[in-house]
């Protein structure tokens, strides 16, 4: 499906999209790649949109917690359980997000 034009997810600027009545938090890391994840964190249901990005991890405002952009898991407490990641396609200058969640492993 597709989300919005490319250059409106700016690097480290996480954006906050709604599929399917789904909450997706769209990244761009600081090595330009694309990722999407689901934007409510697992500890406290804090939206991750809102908080960091660095390098390939997005960190919650409110606890701290890290989220790996490439397979949803936490890197640190207070969060344990991970987010669902999202297949991301760009394809003329336009962001495609399959709304299928996707739960990986820890180690992928």
């Amino acid at each position: 499906m597709r989300v919005c034009p490319a250059a409106e997810v700016q690097v480290d600027t996480p954006k906050r999209i709604e599929i399917a009545g789904q909450a997706i938090a769209v990244v761009r890391d600081s090595a330009g790649d694309v990722y999407a994840i689901g934007d409510s964190c697992t500890h406290g249901e804090i939206s991750l949109s809102e908080g960091f990005v660095e390098d390939c991890t997005l960190e919650c405002w409110a606890h701290g917690s890290r989220f790996s952009l490439k397979t949803g898991w936490p890197q640190n407490l207070p969060a344990y359980e991970p987010v669902p990641v999202y297949a991301v396609e760009i394809t003329d200058d336009e962001i495609f997000i399959d709304p299928t969640p996707i739960y990986k492993d820890k180690d992928d």
